[in-house]
């Protein structure tokens, strides 16, 4: 394996190889399985689960890493292609990213959406630019449109919960002051559909996925055999719920346009996910959240704080798997 951008490019099987492996090195672990080994990180976004957990997996295996975050304490990096580099940015990807590589023998990129133009965002054209400019093996570590690493470990996180293949997965949209990128929820729909759940995305009007992330997660439901829907009916969509999977992100009605995606949800600040969601859920729904979420915004204390969350255990999870990744990719599979 020497990409790891977008679960789409694997097979259900390739997948659940993956979280096998994951489950192997947390009971057998291997610390010096890496040792030599440098991962390369380039961060043009903030960062907390996703850089540490990077950084503790590979130490974990006995491999060494390095950050770049451009503009502290480094260049600032443009990344635009044929621009007059007559601002702050010192330094083009299409020289930096060459050079990092060269350092290390795995790199990973983050990289959000740059949220002005939605053709362009779904197209993940930044990405990929950067992305061919990797000669080494490369990790997304979240890109306009997917974050596979933490859709690896949300598979994980139902496996351990033992949330049948087939359960139902309900992706909510919870409200946030601001628009937020797609990756994860689009990326949360695709893993849930590949695993095969009856998947149904709770989101209000203005706030439908777009249709290409849509079409995508209903083939991978055909392929495994899972389903996937849309409403704006809470009170339906919950109905037996196993996972509520809260997520913020902005109005694909008004993409890139601030004021009306304001506008939009100035009156919906009642989707806090509270104890009355899981009235009607199954009896042992939980709830999930990739983190940071804004409390009683998004998630209220008394659902963060309650037996339903999970959300640490999803978040320790990112460890787990991204050691898989890591793994497999520089050294191949486990013997």
């Amino acid at each position: 394996m020497k990409r790891f951008l977008d679960l789409a490019d694997f097979s259900r099987e390739e997948i659940t190889g993956l979280l096998a492996l994951a489950q192997r090195l947390t009971d057998k672990p291997e610390p010096q399985a890496l040792a030599g080994r440098i991962l390369g990180l380039l961060f043009f976004n903030a960062s907390l689960r996703t850089l540490a957990s990077m950084q503790a997996g590979m130490a974990r295996l006995g491999g060494n890493s390095f950050v770049i975050t451009p503009g502290q304490g480094t260049y600032q990096i443009e990344t635009r292609l044929g621009v007059t580099m007559n601002g702050p940015a010192a330094e083009h990807v299409r020289e930096g990213l060459p050079v990092l590589a060269s350092y290390c023998d795995v790199m990973g990129i983050r990289a959000f959406a740059d949220g002005k133009n939605l053709e362009t965002d779904l197209s993940e054209s930044t990405f990929n630019a950067m992305a061919a400019l990797v000669n080494k093996p490369l990790i997304n570590l979240e890109s306009a449109m997917s974050h596979p690493c933490q859709a690896l470990a949300d598979w994980k996180t139902m496996d351990d919960l033992k949330v049948p293949r087939q359960g139902r997965f309900v992706l909510s949209w919870v409200w946030h002051p601001r628009a937020l990128p797609l990756a994860v929820p689009a990326t949360a729909l695709h893993m849930a559909a590949m695993r095969g759940m009856d998947v149904t995305v709770l989101r209000p009007e203005g706030f439908a996925l777009p249709t290409p992330i849509m079409d995508k997660a209903r083939r991978a439901a055909a392929a495994s055999g899972g389903s996937v829907r849309e409403t704006a009916d809470r009170r339906e969509a919950l109905e037996g719920a196993q996972i509520i999977y809260a997520k913020e992100w902005g109005a694909t009605t008004a993409y890139g346009d601030a004021e009306a995606d304001a506008a939009l949800r100035a009156s919906l600040t009642d989707w806090c996910v509270r104890d009355s969601w899981f009235e009607r859920t199954a009896a042992q729904c939980r709830l999930m959240h990739c983190l940071p979420v804004r409390r009683n915004t998004a998630v209220a204390d008394e659902v963060l704080d309650g037996p339903r969350s999970v959300v640490l255990h999803e978040a320790h999870n990112r460890l787990l798997v991204q050691m898989a990744v890591l793994y497999r990719m520089l050294k191949g599979d486990p013997q």
